[in-house]
Parts: structure tokens; sequence; C-alpha cells
């Protein structure tokens, strides 16, 4: 039975969630799987990943065929690094220890990269905010200084004018 892991899509319309399965390459997209391995919910920003990454290795030890998307998914997650490793360590080019030391060093530096993105969303969405709210009040201002009062020195104005016509 050739075993696929792949997405099965859920959620309403427009509003996509995804759930990533190991299923029988035979199984329609959204019907019977044989194991899910976690949620990828396209929606947010940046989209949230949630994976089981060592039942994915097994299932990839196995020989599950990851599709194009799953694939993407799997190397964002560090699954596809830790299966390479673990075949590392079967060839006895590595230990355990060594390999774990790797995947854990290489899970920081993708945390970093993740949190630094987040930050960067955070910062440009207050950015947008904080200029939309200067707009906001320079419209204000504006519609304000339309609206206000005729002041004395335009009465004064006004008053010399009438006063010329007669």
């Amino acid at each position: 039975m050739p075993v696929k892991i792949r997405l099965q899509r859920h959620g309403k319309k427009g509003k996509p969630f995804y759930w990533v399965v190991a299923a029988d390459s035979r199984a329609k997209r959204d019907g019977r799987f044989l194991e899910k391995l976690g949620v990828y919910n396209p929606n947010t920003n940046p989209a949230t990943i949630e994976l089981d990454v060592d039942v994915a290795v097994k299932w990839l030890q196995n020989g599950a065929q990851p599709t194009d998307t799953a694939r993407a998914i799997l190397s964002y997650k560090g699954a596809l690094l830790k299966n390479h490793l673990a075949g590392g360590v079967r060839k006895g080019a590595l230990t355990e220890e060594q390999a774990e030391a790797k995947f854990n060093a290489w899970l920081d530096s993708k945390d970093g990269k993740i949190a630094g993105k987040t930050e960067g969303l955070a910062k440009a969405q207050e950015e947008a905010k904080a200029k939309a709210l200067e707009a906001e009040k320079a419209a204000n201002e504006a519609r304000i200084a339309a609206k206000a009062p005729v002041t004395d020195s335009e009465d004064a104005v006004v008053e010399n004018g009438a006063d010329s016509e007669e």
C-alpha cells in the first residue's frame, strides 16, 4: 500500500484549514487516512503549523512520500532534517547525541527567525495603524476648520464692504 503524507482540507469556503495526514495514496483527498500528523492554518500570518515531528519521521522512514506542499511543511518544521540526521546515525556517521545537538541548534535558529518575522509584522502593523490615525486626525482638523465660525477680522471686512455700498 503506497502511503502519502498530504494535506486534508477542512474549514469553510474561503477559510481553508488543513490536517497533515499519512494516507493511502488511493484514498480520496478528504477521505480515509492512517494517522493525523499535525495541522496547518494558512489564514494566520505567519502561517500556524503544529506538527508531531517524531511521528512524521517515523512515516518518512517507513517510506511515505510527501506531496510538494507537505514536503515544504515538513522541511519548515525540521522533520526532513531529523530524518536525514537519523539516516546518518544509522550509517554510523554521527552519534545520537550529535544528531540531537545539530537538530536542537537548527530549531533554535529557526525559532529566532520566526520570532524576528513576527516582531517585524507586529511593528509594521503598529506603524500602519499610527499612520492611519495621523491621517484621520488631519482629516478631522480640516473638517473642523471648514466648519469654524467667522472670526472678528472677517466680520470687519464684511462691514467695511457693506459701508462702501451705501
